[in-house]
């Protein structure tokens, strides 16, 4: 019987050291890195350099030329090494606006919340003229309105309804929400677009085009789909044939206005009141290279400094705030981790095992565009047939983490469908438990750079974060400055992203991968 007794209580200690047997994590690194991310934390005077001082940082503008600058001062003046540009493109011309006024002019005159598309080109000087709605939905619509436009402001949206707020602008996740999250499944893997048929929008949207670049109006006026209250919500210009942004391109000034003075001017037209703006737009093209860079800097490993801990966030911005929540926010937090890593080896005498890199992409917003160079100079790519080429970091890189949401705490992390790190990573949020930070959820999220690395198989995540107002007010807008960041939030998510890099750097083995699907691989 007490052999019996024995013997259960051995399995029972060995199911319950099983379940245990975690990930480890050292706790007086956690201790030093809170220290440092929570109790001296520095990311608020980052964030106001990058936002106040260097904002807007639009890709291609001498602004963003400024903050490059700086970032990579500061990175050096940390004890950074090897902080260089990394060289991409060729991006196309920059742009910089020096002076923009716009007017109604009758049958009264009031000041227009609006902001000239990027890549608009300058009036020449002070202009005045008629407003025109370009009432067409279909090619034949079009007929009525030829040589009708020259010398006048084109309406081309609708009336917008604008209800009042009854729910909050800005929300935190919710339990309920966090555990629908925790719940879901491995995401299915996307397959191959198909073809669809969107001729007849393209057609019209190809006439409407050609007919306004023919025409040549003032400038076109739009309004966003979102935005109240004095929010814009803007990003690039159209041009006749290609790209804004492309040298030589033939662009028109095109401007979006806030809804509210958009809707008044469309029902005073409705009512035919005849309507006369004035404006003026003074903007210079710059970058005349062509070429862009993104921002690297290491703190070298020790017995494993061959491989390497990647941790980054996007740098360039929209033209109309600061690019302070989209991705101010972001390039704080991962420059406050890269200061909080060298005062925790400073402190505790430790070095990473694994060599520490830290990269600020640009031309995030015009489709990933830095970070995918990066990555396909450096990390791998697939070819035209689907096979995975790889390059000399493919196999060295253990992680990349990213951060590009807002300013709102970290919750969690994506997982991109990798199910072998949750262990991992459960371990790693564990002590950030009275933080607020505990989901981890099998789901993908898109739209920004770590889907640069997850798209050729190296570990690429994105941190859950509390959505706040980014969504509603700030992400694109006029209203993405400073004022909108929150202090205890930047905290939090620079502390928690510290200690991930920190022990993804210090573990034996590199983080688990997920299967990469593809035809054939080559070295």
């Amino acid at each position: 019987m007490k052999k019996q007794t024995y013997l259960v209580l051995l399995l029972i200690f060995c199911i319950f050291s099983a379940s245990h047997a975690q990930e480890p994590v050292n706790d007086s690194i956690i201790a030093i890195i809170k220290k440092h991310g929570l109790d001296q934390s520095k990311v608020m005077e980052t964030a106001e350099m990058i936002t106040d001082v260097y904002g807007p940082r639009l890709t291609g503008s001498p602004m963003l030329d400024k903050a490059t600058a700086w970032a990579q001062k500061q990175l050096k003046d940390w004890g950074y090494q090897n902080v260089h540009l990394d060289e991409w493109g060729p991006f196309g011309r920059g742009w910089e606006l020096k002076h923009f006024q716009m007017s109604c002019e009758a049958p009264s005159y009031w000041p227009i919340i609006a902001y000239p598309k990027a890549w608009s080109p300058s009036t020449k000087g002070l202009v005045k003229g008629e407003v025109v709605y370009l009432n067409a939905s279909t090619i034949e619509d079009l007929e009525k309105f030829k040589g009708k436009l020259k010398g006048k402001f084109v309406m081309i949206d609708t009336l917008r309804e604008v209800k009042e707020w009854e729910a909050p602008l800005a929300k935190r996740l919710t339990p309920e929400e966090l555990l629908d999250m925790a719940n879901s499944p491995a995401p299915t893997p996307r397959g191959r677009r198909g073809n669809r048929n969107f001729s007849s929008g393209r057609e019209f949207v190809q006439a409407l085009r050609a007919m306004l670049y023919e025409e040549k109006p003032l400038a076109t006026i739009d309004r966003s789909f979102k935005g109240d209250l004095g929010t814009v919500f803007v990003s690039q210009a159209s041009a006749k044939e290609g790209q804004s942004r492309d040298e030589g391109a033939e662009v028109l000034p095109q401007v979006t206005m806030s809804v509210e003075h958009y809707n008044r001017i469309f029902r005073m037209l409705a009512q035919g009141i005849p309507i006369t703006l004035s404006m003026e737009i003074q903007a210079e093209y710059t970058n005349k290279d062509g070429m862009e860079h993104n921002i690297i800097a290491e703190i070298p490993g020790t017995d494993l400094k061959d491989e390497i801990v990647m941790f980054g966030a996007h740098f360039d911005s929209w033209h109309t705030g600061t690019g302070a929540t989209d991705n101010g926010a972001g390039s704080a937090v991962m420059l406050e981790t890269a200061r909080i890593l060298m005062e925790t080896i400073k402190e505790s005498g430790i070095q990473p095992r694994r060599t520490l890199r830290i990269a600020l992409w640009t031309g995030e917003e015009q489709g990933l565009l830095g970070s995918r160079s990066y990555v396909k100079k450096e990390v791998g790519y697939t070819d035209d047939n689907d096979n995975l080429v790889k390059g000399k970091d493919y196999e060295k890189i253990s992680a990349y983490y990213n951060l590009d949401n807002g300013t709102g705490k970290i919750r969690g992390v994506y997982l991109q469908g990798n199910g072998e790190v949750s262990s991992i990573f459960r371990a790693w949020l564990d002590p950030f438990k009275d933080l607020g930070a505990t989901t981890l959820t099998l789901q993908n999220t898109g739209g920004t750079d770590h889907l640069s690395f997850d798209a050729v198989g190296v570990p690429g995540f994105q941190f859950i974060q509390d959505g706040l107002a980014y969504w509603s007010r700030t992400h694109h807008s006029n209203m993405d400055n400073y004022d909108h960041l929150v202090a205890d939030d930047l905290k939090q998510a620079s502390t928690i992203i510290a200690a991930f890099v920190w022990h993804t750097a210090q573990r034996d083995a590199p983080i688990p991968r997920k299967p990469m699907v593809t035809d054939t691989v080559k070295n």
